[in-house]
């Protein structure tokens, strides 16, 4: 699986712009939209619904991309014209054109055993952004390579006992020897549904370690996954079209 795979026309590289007529609720077509988001296409057509992580539901009623058919549940990087604004009662928000996409990395949990400690590796890692949108744990990262295959994970280790009522879970990458030449950039998203298991509420405090650069020990990030109808309230930030492919990850 490859961390961004890229779908891209040269007529869609403009600042970016959201814009609608408010007194008669009617879109330009030179109008765009960048939200990352998660496909809903059990019946892999090449038209699909995607939901935003504010919880929008958006159909691809035109696309400038007839032969991409994104798997269900894959997350996406979506530049889309919105077509319509439909009511109250319509089994989805908005019709909208598909100008461009990228496919997001996108994985579970994985547990980790004696037998995958190794294989996994803990090799140091940039962090750009880390938020939780919806069900996912979304990361934006760097590292330095040349022209190995990366790999990343989400790891839950329950040999490692915490005493705080958190989760902790680790930020886990491979460079799988790579020489350190320049750094790459890259977007994952992981899954987070799996931990709602004999959750008492609707919220799970978190904790992600990460061996990130030039600091001594890892680094925690604290979050809040919140689901149910909740999830919706919280507000995913800003995201920028990816303009090139950066590095294999898997």
């Amino acid at each position: 699986m490859k961390t961004l795979t890229k779908i891209f026309f040269s007529s869609l590289l403009l600042p970016l712009l959201v814009a609608c007529e408010n007194d008669n609720d009617r879109y330009s077509l030179d109008d765009y939209r960048i939200d990352i988001a998660t496909v809903e296409n059990a019946n892999l057509s090449s038209t699909f619904l995607f939901r935003l992580d504010n919880d929008e539901l958006l159909w691809t009623a035109a696309t400038n991309l007839p032969f991409y058919i994104p798997k269900d549940g894959q997350r996406i990087i979506a530049n889309y014209t919105i077509l319509s604004n439909l009511g109250v009662g319509s089994l989805y928000d908005h019709d909208v054109k598909l100008n461009d996409v990228y496919n997001v990395l996108t994985k579970g949990i994985f547990p980790i055993t004696p037998a995958t400690k190794d294989s996994i590796g803990n090799d140091s890692i940039q962090i750009d952004n880390i938020w939780i949108g919806s069900d996912y744990l979304n990361i934006e990262f760097a590292y330095p390579g040349y022209d190995k295959i990366h790999y990343i994970n989400l790891v839950s280790d329950t040999s490692k006992v915490y005493t705080d009522g958190k989760i902790h879970l680790e930020f886990r990458h491979n460079a799988n020897g790579d020489t350190p030449t320049y750094y790459k950039s890259g977007i994952v998203s992981f899954n987070l549904k799996s931990l709602q298991t004999g959750a008492a509420s609707k919220s799970i405090n978190l904790v992600i370690h990460v061996n990130v650069p030039n600091q001594a020990g890892e680094k925690l990030y604290a979050l809040t996954y919140r689901f149910g109808e909740i999830s919706a309230m919280y507000q995913t930030p800003k995201i920028t079209f990816p303009m090139e492919v950066e590095g294999k990850v898997y």
